[in-house]
């Protein structure tokens, strides 16, 4: 046998033979190694020193090869040891790094967390939080997948994301017993307007102000409902002029007078010849975004290291 051939060393299948490894006995082996002596060896690892003869016997018997010879009336390692333990040593490296990456995993250090999340939310929430994340925990890693309400629960159900953001008007209810849904931020709901628009400069604006206007928004979907609630809540229902979803579109039309829009100030949405007009505080809307984890990971490390961060990059608490 080759004495620097690891195939040979590991056992050759072809052949019919397997050696058995035994971590612990190659512990054993490195310690008296290092310490010289059986003696030495069983003080240091708490055992007698007929137990570590037994030990090394057995696993020179289970690899096929002379482990220890006499010198004196002492041992010494042979050759075939000396060759055994240099293999060795990558395992035992290889096991501290496991140790070291499983300790991190288990800290929130380290790991992968999946999280599907709404257009808006991916640029305004979820990437700051993933740059925080990579300075503050380097080795757990946040893989993103853009998703909106109902598909994201179905991700998160099935086990392919491990965390959904989603609007808190198409979350599970708080009785599903699968997914455990917390309170991310509130997000205001600003007016946009044509920069032309006899309001745009009006002071003291209420949204009832713009009942009688047409109105911009989705045709169905949460968008759509947003809006229409928060109208409702002002006291009137909006007409509905135009449809569309996306915010390029909407700004656009909004920008040729073709009507206002409610936007949210979490989509950053900017149009030229669109004026964004703030409501007061006791009178503004707000869109809530919740985050959701399958019952009982809210208490994994990994999770709660992603969600914490979240919640530090969002602009706005949720409300009371």
């Amino acid at each position: 046998m080759r004495a620097n051939d690891p195939a040979e060393l590991f056992g050759n299948r072809n052949e019919g033979r397997r050696h058995d490894w035994d971590i612990r006995k190659l512990h054993i082996l490195r310690t008296l190694r290092d310490r010289g002596t059986v003696t030495a060896t069983a003080e240091a690892l708490l055992m007698t020193p007929s137990a570590v003869s037994q030990q090394l016997t057995n696993l020179a018997k289970r690899l096929g090869v002379p482990l220890l010879e006499a010198d004196g009336r002492r041992v010494r390692l042979t050759d075939a040891a000396h060759l055994v333990l240099r293999h060795a040593e990558a395992v035992f490296a290889q096991l501290e790094r496991a140790d070291a990456e499983l300790a991190g995993y288990l800290r929130g250090e380290a790991g992968v967390v999946r999280v599907g999340a709404f257009s808006t939310a991916v640029p305004a929430l979820v990437v700051p939080a993933v740059l925080r994340l990579r300075r503050s925990h380097p080795a757990l890693e946040v893989r993103v997948r853009e998703a909106e309400a109902a598909e994201a629960y179905e991700l998160l159900s099935a086990g392919a994301v491990d965390l959904a953001l989603s609007l808190a008007a198409h979350a599970p209810s708080a009785r599903d017993p699968r997914f455990t849904v917390v309170p991310l931020l509130a997000d205001p709901l600003d007016v946009a307007l044509p920069a032309d628009h006899p309001l745009a400069t009006a002071p003291d604006l209420r949204l009832s102000d713009f009942a009688a206007e047409p109105w911009i928004f989705g045709g169905s979907g949460p968008w759509s409902q947003i809006t229409t609630a928060a109208c409702e809540a002002a006291g009137f229902v909006p007409e509905q002029a135009h449809s569309a979803a996306g915010w390029t579109a909407i700004l656009s039309m909004v920008s040729a007078g073709m009507g206002v829009a409610l936007v949210p100030r979490l989509a950053g949405a900017r149009g030229e010849g669109v004026v964004m007009r703030e409501l007061p505080a006791d009178r503004r809307p707000y869109r809530h975004v919740v985050a959701a984890v399958r019952r009982g990971a809210e208490s994994g490390a990994g999770v709660g290291r992603v969600l914490s961060a979240l919640r530090e990059v969002s602009p706005t608490p949720p409300l009371p």
